[in-house]
């Protein structure tokens, strides 16, 4: 085995050893509010510093070259996402959302190295001085604390059936079958799936049941209530009662990160055939990258919404 390939095993596997070493210790140090994976200091520190690493170590010739620079911290970081998803500390759905992010980080990493490895003078130092950047980021960012932040997910979907026939449809869901369950998103992460819902009575002070794959549970109390018009509703989930196989600690519904507040469905109708119904839903973020992470939230619970509203167009319209 020549000299360059060493180089190149060598800046290909040190950074995963470094990630690995680096969520152990972020995972580590959570109880202490020192650090957090849920963490911008993770979340991009982390890969920028192995990206740093994967250049740095790299032969001087693989590390000038762009496309090395850009692609090799992917290769880290995919092989990252394998060990830490088989060690079972983290999972699937955390490291898809939280990938291109890792990505984007790596890259930087990398070009930065490129650029580093160009200007040797006091290199090892900054490269030191990167890679343990992520551990004094993280206390400063856990001291400032999350920012919590409230979102809004929209749906909506026109039904060729009258009022009477899709409202029975919208207050209580029966059984849906695999057949009826066509969620996009939300089954490619291994999200739980909607089964039924249940309704004690309809109105005011009501108490409706979501009932899902893998044991989650909403538990619902409808707020305010017009028949065949409108029902909103809290919601609430209480994350101890779901089992730990369902849902990634992270991105738990009623965690400490991601929590859904309410939801709301409206009936309007546009014509003597066709009505529109509306479902919206409130949810709360509380991390310190909202920014991201508001928007695989979104598309999470647009997901989960239009999932619903298809089926109940399916039974009105008698498909």
């Amino acid at each position: 085995m020549n000299r360059n390939t060493l180089s190149f095993l060598l800046s290909l596997f040190a950074p995963v050893v470094f990630g690995t070493l680096m969520l152990y210790i972020f995972e580590a140090f959570d109880g202490w509010h020192l650090s957090d994976v849920m963490s911008i200091a993770f979340l991009f520190f982390v890969p920028f510093a192995m990206g740093v690493l994967n250049t740095w170590l790299a032969s001087y010739a693989q590390s000038q070259r762009r496309d090395v620079s850009i692609c090799l911290p992917w290769a880290s970081m995919a092989l990252f996402l394998l060990i830490s998803m088989g060690l079972g500390m983290e999972g699937w759905a955390c490291w898809v959302m939280i990938f291109p992010l890792f990505m984007v980080a790596g890259t930087l990493g990398g070009l930065t190295g490129r650029w580093m490895r160009r200007r040797q003078k006091h290199g090892k130092t900054y490269v030191s001085v990167l890679l343990l950047l992520p551990l004094f980021i993280s206390p400063v960012e856990q001291w400032m604390g999350k920012i919590p932040g409230r979102y809004k997910a929209y749906t909506y979907i026109d039904i060729q059936a009258p009022k009477n026939r899709i409202w029975p449809l919208v207050t209580r869901v029966s059984n849906i079958s695999a057949e009826e369950n066509r969620a996009g998103i939300t089954r490619w992460l291994l999200f739980p799936q909607p089964v039924r819902a249940e309704l004690d009575k309809e109105g005011t002070g009501g108490f409706r049941k979501a009932i899902f794959t893998g044991g989650l549970v909403f538990d619902e109390t409808v707020e305010a209530y017009r028949h065949e018009e409108f029902m909103r509703f809290t919601i609430k989930a209480n994350p101890y009662d779901i089992p730990s196989t369902t849902m990634d600690e992270h991105i738990v519904i009623g965690g400490q990160f991601f929590d859904v507040l309410n939801g709301t469905y409206e009936l309007e109708q546009l014509n003597e055939s066709t009505c529109r119904l509306h479902l919206y839903s409130h949810f709360k973020l509380s991390t310190t990258f909202n920014w991201y992470a508001s928007i695989w939230a979104g598309w999470i619970m647009e997901d989960i919404q239009d999932n619903i509203l298809q089926v109940i167009r399916r039974r009105a319209e008698g498909r």
